[in-house]
């Protein structure tokens, strides 16, 4: 297969599915930090747009998606600018960002799946969302990861449903 696959599935010592990312990013973790919290940072590769209200309890709106209908969430965690948890859906987003030096960060995005069959869908999708976070790291211009075809996400599905992640979810927009 020539798709390469950076996420992973497991399951949480709580027994939830999840599927997560690690990238590291030439950059302070004040920076990337930005990247996860700003609204017009986040529509540069988020999903949906996202309108952040950055505290424990507080309520996140998600708009602009083309496969899913506007939404709110809540807020879980925020530990600036090492930790963001929400919830979105029936999933919860978890980002941990570790400072490796004063120029360099890792970036860990976690998806705490409501349901295992998801895990295929979900991971190819936030394949095609961090390749747009990647590129406006390192400043490139995007227009965000609905920009691109579908067909990137179809080569990363395919390829974990091969790889024996769990599948079968619907999925918005082709089902």
């Amino acid at each position: 297969m020539a798709t390469e696959l950076t996420g992973t599935y497991l399951t949480l010592d709580d027994g939830r599915p999840a599927v997560r990312f690690s990238r590291i990013h030439d950059h302070p973790v004040e920076h990337v930090w930005q990247l996860v919290t700003d609204a017009g940072d986040l529509a540069r590769w988020f999903p949906s747009r996202a309108e952040i209200e950055l505290r424990p309890g507080g309520t996140i709106t998600f708009s602009g998606d083309p496969n899913m209908p506007e939404s709110a969430g809540r807020v879980l965690a925020v530990d600036a600018p090492r930790h963001l948890s929400f919830a979105w859906g029936g999933d919860e987003l978890r980002f941990d960002l570790e400072a490796l030096d004063d120029r360099r960060t890792r970036f860990t995005l976690t998806d705490v799946l409501e349901a295992a069959d998801t895990a295929a869908r979900n991971a190819a999708g936030w394949e095609v969302c961090l390749a747009a976070l990647d590129a406006a790291a390192r400043g490139e211009r995007s227009e965000g990861p609905h920009a691109r075809t579908t067909a990137s996400w179809k080569e990363f599905y395919a390829g974990y449903v091969e790889a024996g992640v769990p599948s079968g979810a619907p999925v918005p927009g082709l089902d």
